[in-house]
């Protein structure tokens, strides 16, 4: 299914058309549910259940491009895609662009505190766009 946002991006350099490959598309909804499992221990640092959370979301919103044959060209668009590729709510993704910019600021300038607010949503929004994908159900190609 073709869609003129995506295909705008596939024409700007920000997404690239691949075909989808069944084994990766599993393996990265499988690696988000294990991700967001963990990342609901709360005997874990907040700085850790914030990684694991986000690495869940963009592995599952990877996903969602995958299954449509598309792949990004950085971390960021995979998010910007949502709302064309599963359908997610702009307040949804907008909390995973604010923990992207977070995850930035920790990762590339040193910084620690992890709000828990923002904590709590990244963990609903993660686990919302990864019930969404999963009740697609089964990817049909290959």
């Amino acid at each position: 299914m073709l869609s003129v946002e995506l295909e705008n991006l596939v024409r700007v350099g920000r997404l690239k058309r691949e075909p989808v490959v069944r084994e990766e598309y599993e393996g990265l909804i499988r690696n988000a549910a294990r991700r967001l499992e963990d990342a609901g221990n709360d005997r874990l640092h907040a700085e850790s259940r914030f990684d694991l959370a986000y690495s869940a979301a963009h592995s599952v919103a990877g996903a969602a491009l995958r299954r449509l044959g598309y792949r990004a060209s950085d971390r960021q668009v995979v998010f910007q895609a949502l709302a064309h590729t599963l359908g997610t709510s702009a307040s949804t993704w907008r909390v995973l662009a604010k923990c992207h910019e977070q995850r930035n600021r920790r990762d590339y300038e040193g910084m620690e505190a992890i709000d828990e607010r923002l904590l709590r949503d990244l963990l609903t929004a993660a686990a919302e766009i990864l019930r969404e994908i999963q009740d697609r159900g089964e990817l049909e190609t290959t």
